[in-house]
């Protein structure tokens, strides 16, 4: 979804397909949408990287 809100396709946006976007705004969401998920990544690194044991006696 990033790389079509990168290259102006809004289709998954109905509302926003039928509007027009400058490139600086597009690209400053671009932006904030990566520094979004990196914060996620280091937020949740733990829990991403943990180990589960699945018991399919249970």
């Amino acid at each position: 979804m990033k790389q079509n809100i990168g290259r102006g396709e809004f289709s998954q946006f109905p509302n926003l397909s039928q509007t027009s976007c400058q490139e600086d705004d597009v690209s400053i969401y671009v932006q904030h949408l990566n520094a979004l998920y990196s914060d996620f990544e280091s937020r949740f690194e733990d829990i991403l990287t943990m180990p589960y044991k699945i018991d399919a006696k249970c």
